[in-house]
This record gives C-alpha cells, sequence and structure tokens, in this order.
C-alpha cells in the first residue's frame, strides 16, 4: 500500500509540472535572438491571425515576429517556447522583434509588456495554460494531413449534458462524421478524446484540428467513420489530487480551486465517475452509438493519457482501445488484473514527440513498456512524432496515427 501511494504523489507531481509547462514546447534546438541577427526576410502572416491582421508573422526558418503599438511601455517581449525575446522600439512607437526557429505546427504564446503577460491583438485566442490566449502556426511538412479539403465533412458540435456528479450542466464538444446527417439507419462507434492540463473540451477541436484530421482520413477510406467525444477533464466541485469526492460546487474551498477554467480542479477520479455515469450514457442514448464496449475507445494527451491510462483498465467492461499521447504508459505490472486486460482491451497506442524521449515522463521508458507488452500478448504500437516535443504537433500526429487503427472488423 505504501509503494501505492508513493506512487500516486509522483504522478501528481508529474501532473503539476506538466500543468504548469504546457505552454512552454521545451524545444531543444531554439537559440535566443540578438539584435545583430538577421532572419530570412520572407515573413508571412500566420494563418491563425484574427481577420485582416498582418501580425504575428512567421518565415521560412519557423521564426515568429510580433508587432505591438505601445507608445507608453518601456519593455515589450515576445513570449514563446519558454523564453522570451525582447522587441525593439522604433521612432513610431512600434516595437517589433522575432523568435528563435520553433518546432512545426502550433504554439501558445503570449506578449509580456513591462512585466504583463497579455495576449497578442493580432491573433485567434486559443484556451491554454489555463487561460485564453495567443497562437501561432508555424507551417509544417506534413501539414496536408490536417488541412481544410475539398472532401465531405462531418460537423463539430457544442452540446451540453447533465452530470448528477458535479450536479451542474457540463459542456463538451461532439463530432460527427460525414454521412452522420444523411444516412439515418447508420449508427458509429466512439471515442473519448481528452484534453491535456490547463486546457478544456475546445482544445482538440481547434488546436489539435480534430475534424479536419478524421474528415481526410475517411475521404481517403484509411479510417472508419466514428463519433468523437470531447470533454472537460476538470470537474466543478471535485478537490484537488487522486481521492473520490462529491463536495458541493458552491463550496468556497472548492470554487477558488487551481488547473482548470473556473477555478476547476483536477481529480480523475471525480471525472471518471461523470464519463462513465453521465456522458457516456448521455451520448448513448442522444447520438446514433454502437453502445458496447467493442464499439467505444479511450484516448488523451498528457494530462489526459494519464487520465486514460487510469480509467481504462479499471473499465474494461467499456473500452476496447486506448491511446496514450505524451501521458506515460502502461506496464505489465500497472493492471491489476492483467489477464482481463489482455483478453478484452485489442490495442494500446503510446506516442511521444523526439524531443519528449528521455524526459522521463512518468512510467519509466514508455517504448520499453510498450515492448513488454507485446511480448505479454498484448496489441500494442508505439509512435514518435519526429522533431516535435511536448505540444500539438506531436498529438496531431498521434491523432493521425491512431485513429485508422480503431474499431477494425
Amino acid at each position: 500500500m505504501a509503494a501505492k501511494k508513493l506512487t500516486m504523489k509522483k504522478i501528481l507531481a508529474a501532473c503539476l509540472l506538466i500543468a504548469a509547462n504546457l505552454t512552454a514546447t521545451a524545444q531543444t534546438n531554439s537559440i535566443a535572438s540578438s539584435p545583430d541577427e538577421k532572419p530570412a526576410d520572407d515573413w508571412k502572416p500566420s494563418s491563425i491571425n484574427q481577420s485582416g491582421k498582418q501580425y504575428p508573422q512567421v518565415n521560412s526558418e519557423r521564426r515568429v515576429r510580433a508587432r505591438l503599438v505601445a507608445p507608453s511601455a518601456q519593455s515589450v517581449q515576445l513570449d514563446i517556447g519558454g523564453k522570451k525575446y525582447p522587441l525593439t522600439k522604433g521612432d513610431d512607437n512600434v516595437w517589433t522583434g522575432f523568435s528563435a526557429p520553433q518546432d512545426e505546427g502550433f504554439h501558445y504564446y503570449q506578449l509580456n509588456i513591462d512585466g504583463a503577460a497579455v495576449p497578442d491583438p493580432g491573433s485567434l485566442y486559443f484556451y491554454g495554460a489555463s487561460r485564453w490566449g495567443s497562437g501561432v502556426e508555424i507551417p509544417a511538412h506534413d501539414e496536408d494531413f490536417y488541412a481544410l479539403k475539398n472532401v465531405p465533412h462531418g460537423q463539430l458540435r457544442e452540446v451540453f449534458f447533465f452530470s448528477k456528479n458535479a450536479g451542474k450542466n457540463l459542456r463538451c464538444f461532439v463530432y460527427t462524421p460525414p454521412g452522420y446527417e444523411t444516412e439515418s439507419a447508420a449508427r458509429y462507434p466512439v471515442l473519448y478524446l481528452q484534453h491535456g492540463g490547463g486546457e478544456d473540451e475546445t482544445g482538440w477541436g481547434s488546436q489539435g484540428r480534430t475534424p479536419f484530421i478524421m474528415d481526410n482520413l475517411i475521404a481517403d477510406g484509411k479510417s472508419k467513420p466514428f463519433i468523437i467525444v470531447m470533454a472537460n477533464s476538470y470537474v466543478p466541485g471535485a478537490d484537488f489530487g487522486f481521492g473520490s469526492t462529491n463536495q458541493p460546487a458552491q463550496s468556497e474551498k472548492y470554487s477558488r480551486g487551481i488547473g482548470g477554467p473556473g477555478g476547476r480542479r483536477y481529480n480523475p477520479a471525480a471525472f471518471a465517475r461523470v464519463l462513465i455515469e453521465d456522458l457516456i450514457p448521455f451520448v448513448d442514448a442522444n447520438f446514433r452509438t454502437l453502445a458496447d464496449q467493442p464499439h467505444r475507445a479511450m484516448a488523451g494527451l498528457s494530462m489526459g493519457g494519464m487520465q486514460t491510462r487510469s480509467i481504462a483498465p479499471a473499465n474494461l467492461d467499456k473500452f476496447l482501445h486506448i491511446g496514450i499521447f505524451s501521458g506515460g504508459s502502461i506496464a505489465t505490472n500497472d493492471v491489476a488484473d492483467f489477464g482481463a486486460f489482455k483478453e478484452k482491451m485489442k490495442l494500446v497506442f503510446v506516442s511521444y514527440g523526439s524531443r519528449e524521449l528521455g524526459n522521463n515522463r512518468m512510467g519509466g521508458d514508455p517504448k520499453a513498456s510498450v515492448e513488454a507488452l507485446k511480448t505479454a500478448g498484448v496489441n500494442a504500437q508505439f509512435y514518435v512524432s519526429p522533431d516535435t516535443a511536448h505540444e500539438w504537433q506531436s498529438w496531431r500526429r498521434s491523432l493521425h496515427e491512431f485513429a485508422p487503427l480503431l474499431f477494425k472488423d
């Protein structure tokens, strides 16, 4: 028992570390920019700028350039990838500056004005690091798999459901595949897909480009059509930790919590109850699902991966496949009844960004754990996203690799 308690403490510490550092992409190849550095002068507006805004910009070296009109400011910095880059004030009171090269894909960032961290007024806003803030898109060599194309499109729906465990109406987003509206007799498998620390239910649909990834895979015949449900992992009223709780949400102790939007706190036991007792029954009652274990999967990134590795093995009657993206791995001794796990769990998919490997992110060596599962007779697969870290490009690629493996006959 003492060993198990120690493990939980280590997991809790890791959760806090990942949530606190989610905005940093931990890029090992970046270097600070200097005033004398001459970047390639082929800047283009980021594809996720607000309409008509020319900044932030990105060049062919994958640098990010910011611009801000702030006549009274004394200091302005571009904060991206875990580093701050100084902006220079011109005679026109306009501050400009650029970053070191960033990894391909989506990045959170912010501007620091005289010590105050604020969103860039030129970018669209995304929920991450427990706040709404700025995002920039670095063009990727493989971005075609999540591009908006002329193919049949599914729908991303904002859905509200009542949770008796939380005592509140909660929100989730539901992706229904192309044909869901017109093929009224068809029923579909379901993937429950969870976000990371400091993020919310908007992440996979927005930063993750999930609808486009799935539309393209289905159009290419690489994935079966299925429903994806993206819920908020932070449960209102839940205490911070791993124990069970049903404390009232209106209690001051819980309403001022940390970690999630609106003072919500991270508690996987509380989310497990919402998922198993409230959300899955609601989805099965309100969407045309194939409502059984062979047609249900769970996956998540970072904190969502940690939740998957704890919730799914404890509910083998609910899930056939699991995906753990940058959220640890499962060792053969992590499951109470490995025989039942081996019999009922038909796929364990574990992935990381290449720059994450070697950082010992929970569960030891994830590749070794996957190999041990294979040796024990479990269908386990390990994927590495090239040249990315703990960031959305790793998780977009992970979903792209994971989805075609699901719900095969």
